[in-house]
C-alpha cells in the first residue's frame, strides 16, 4: 500500500509534491480536501503522515485559496466543503488546524476564530458564513462540540497558557 500511495497519491504541484486527497489508480488526482476528520489537514491528528515536509507542502495547499474548499472572510477563515457549499467555513478545521500546529500563534488564531464563530450560542456549529458567523448550519453539531472540548483539554494540558 505504501508503495501505491507513494506513486499515484503524492502528486507535484508548483510549490512541491503534496499529497492529493482522491486518486483513481489511473493518474487521475483531486487536489483539495474537505473539513471532517480523517482529512489531509488531520494526518498528524491520526498519526499518519510518515513524511514531516510533504506534510507541510499538503498543510499549506488545504490552508490556502490552491484549495477549492478553503474560504477566507471578514468573519473568519477554513476549510469548508460540498456537503454544506460555496463560502461556509467548518469550525472543525479551525479545531484540526490548531490541533496540528506547532505554533502558539496559529493556535491563538484558531482559539479567537472559534469564538468568534459561536456567534454568542455557546455552541460549535456544523459551519458558518465566511462573511458572518450568525449565518451558520447546525445550531448544535456534537462532532464539533466534542472535537472542540478535546481541543481545550490538550491545551489545557500542554499549553495551559492559551487557553486562560
Amino acid at each position: 500500500m505504501a508503495a501505491a500511495l507513494k506513486q499515484y497519491a503524492v502528486v507535484p504541484t508548483a510549490a512541491g509534491t503534496i499529497w492529493a486527497y482522491e486518486v483513481d489508480g489511473f493518474g487521475s488526482q483531486l487536489l483539495m480536501d474537505d473539513t471532517n476528520v480523517p482529512s489531509l489537514l488531520s494526518l498528524p491528528y491520526l498519526e499518519a503522515s510518515p513524511d514531516a515536509a510533504l506534510y507541510a507542502r499538503t498543510r499549506a495547499f488545504v490552508w490556502s485559496a490552491r484549495n477549492p474548499w478553503f474560504f477566507r472572510g471578514t468573519a473568519g477563515e477554513g476549510v469548508g466543503g460540498p456537503h454544506v457549499g460555496k463560502d461556509m467555513v467548518w469550525p472543525m478545521s479551525q479545531m484540526v488546524f490548531a490541533l496540528t500546529s506547532t505554533s502558539d500563534a496559529e493556535i491563538r488564531k484558531m482559539l479567537g476564530l472559534l469564538k468568534a464563530s459561536s456567534a454568542g450560542t455557546g455552541f460549535m456549529h456544523e459551519s458558518y458564513f465566511k462573511d458572518d458567523p450568525k449565518k451558520f448550519t447546525r445550531a448544535w453539531f456534537a462532532w464539533a462540540n466534542t472535537l472542540f472540548g478535546e481541543l481545550v483539554g490538550r491545551l489545557a494540558a500542554a499549553k495551559p497558557e492559551l487557553v486562560r
